[in-house]
């Protein structure tokens, strides 16, 4: 399996995963994290699985979502991520103090991001931020999760400026939102809208992954590139 690990300040393991080490075939290999695929779910639930434990997480005890493209960001109630019949939290975002109960996400082009508490009190949280997310505040609030401590920041891999073109109804707001340096002729900068929502919400350290999905199949699925076949890799994280 290969993962992209955040040295996070603090108890913490968190790594966002590329679509290496799993057990899926054909569009979806191999590391598929995503039910909501063609893949066959027990291979995605054994993904799911190794992932938790990658992190040394209990995946009876992990937490993933339901994600909406919304603003909502829900403590973990430790459903587990590996067993069938499941119903998630709906929400875009999720944050755990519990010890080895590890919360994930996941994600085809948009940014998983991971928040944590840098002044040792043990709080972790991932979100999903897509376009939609970005501009209803999915950052602001994943912040606020995490009460008033000082928050660390890393942003995984994420379709790049090079490959997100986008009508008036997405580059519009983002102009309006974050400004002209988000914009790039018909193409938005996702990664460079989450910067400047982090900042404003008080994060000062930010880390990224700075890999474009798109440009990477050798690493990465991408719902845009692949034309909506394909799977999800994501973001995984725990207090240790």
């Amino acid at each position: 399996m290969m993962l992209f690990e955040w040295e996070a300040p603090g108890p913490y393991r968190v790594a966002f995963s590329t679509r290496l080490g799993g057990v899926s075939e054909g569009p979806y290999e191999s590391l598929n994290l995503g039910l909501l695929t063609g893949d066959e779910p027990e291979r995605v639930r054994e993904n799911r699985q190794r992932l938790a434990e990658g992190v040394g997480a209990d995946a009876a005890r992990a937490t993933m979502a339901m994600q909406v493209h919304g603003a909502q960001v829900l403590r973990a109630d430790e459903r587990g991520v590996a067993s069938p019949g499941v119903e998630f939290q709906r929400c875009d975002g999720l944050w755990t103090d519990e010890p080895g109960a590890g919360i994930m996400l996941i994600a085809a082009d948009c940014l998983p991001i991971a928040l944590c508490a840098a002044d040792g009190s043990a709080r972790v949280a991932v979100l999903h931020a897509g376009w939609k997310g970005l501009l209803a505040g999915i950052v602001e609030a994943g912040v606020g999760s995490l009460g008033e401590a000082r928050v660390a920041a890393a942003v995984g891999p994420a379709i790049g400026r090079c490959c997100y073109e986008v009508d008036d109804e997405v580059r519009e707001p983002f102009r309006k939102r974050f400004g002209e340096e988000v914009l790039h002729g018909r193409n938005v900068d996702l990664r460079a809208a989450a910067d400047l929502a982090l900042l404003e919400a008080g994060v000062a350290t930010v880390e990224h992954v700075d890999l474009c999905t798109s440009c990477r199949p050798d690493l990465f699925f991408s719902h845009r590139r692949d034309r909506g076949v394909t799977g999800r890799q994501g973001v995984v994280a725990r207090v240790a």
